[in-house]
């Protein structure tokens, strides 16, 4: 199975560049093909830490949104196509559903054999099931939902877990897991050294370098992370 992968979120600060990570580092370790793209214009989370796979797209344009399928465009002869990750900045709901509905895109994908799926990444307040309730009412039973409780960016997540928009949510198939949150010391060196989640927890040299204990709670983070990730249409 090959995926295109929505990390969105909406709101800014709810850790959406950090998911895109994730799963391009579970891509990578299970020797899984794909293809990324940063739609931030301003920080380019995505595209600092993975740009051997990650490249800038303009999202108020058909033109470049079109790049991010131009990898399922092959021969079908062709080997699997990659996967897609998208880290869709804040504010980009509304020109990306333009292109998606305009474009009829779940449908191609669907009809070609590839999982649509829109990562919801959530702190737990009222904006995030606010946004989540939005994002129902714009593609409806269509694709496949994958909720994150975050909680590097939130702690209580009783109000989404008990809001209607939740229910909706559940109802139409969605996935929700779990994203625990990482020493925040040692996630704020990992940023540091611009490097890849593999790399940082690796690497030993260098002010920034990790000691051996961060080390290890990076490695039992992403463990926790690819586990849940297993049970996902990726």
């Amino acid at each position: 199975m090959s995926s295109i992968n929505f990390i969105g979120g909406e709101k800014g600060g709810v850790g959406k560049s950090v998911v895109a990570r994730l799963l391009a580092q579970y891509f990578i370790d299970h020797n899984r093909p794909f293809t990324g793209f940063d739609t931030d214009r301003s920080h380019t989370s995505f595209l600092r830490f993975y740009a051997d796979y990650a490249s800038p797209v303009v999202v108020d344009s058909f033109e470049g949104l079109d790049h991010v399928v131009s990898v399922f465009d092959t021969d079908e002869t062709a080997e699997t196509a990659p996967s897609v990750i998208v880290d869709l900045a804040a504010q980009t709901a509304k020109p990306l559903a333009r292109w998606i509905q305009e474009s009829d895109l779940i449908a191609l994908m669907g009809e070609m054999g590839h999982a649509v799926n829109f990562w919801h990444v959530a702190d737990g307040g009222v904006d995030s099931v606010a946004l989540l309730d939005r994002l129902l009412d714009t593609y409806g039973d269509a694709p496949n939902y994958i909720v994150v409780k975050n909680y590097g960016r939130g702690s209580d997540f009783a109000y989404m877990e008990e809001s209607d928009a939740m229910k909706r949510a559940e109802a139409a198939g969605a996935r929700v897991i779990t994203l625990p949150a990482l020493h925040e010391s040692s996630m704020q060196k990992v940023d540091r050294q611009n490097a890849s989640f593999w790399a940082a927890s690796n690497n030993r040299i260098g002010d920034n370098a990790l000691g051996l204990l961060e080390r290890q709670r990076v490695k039992t983070w992403l463990r926790s992370a690819y586990a849940t990730f297993d049970g996902l249409p990726l």
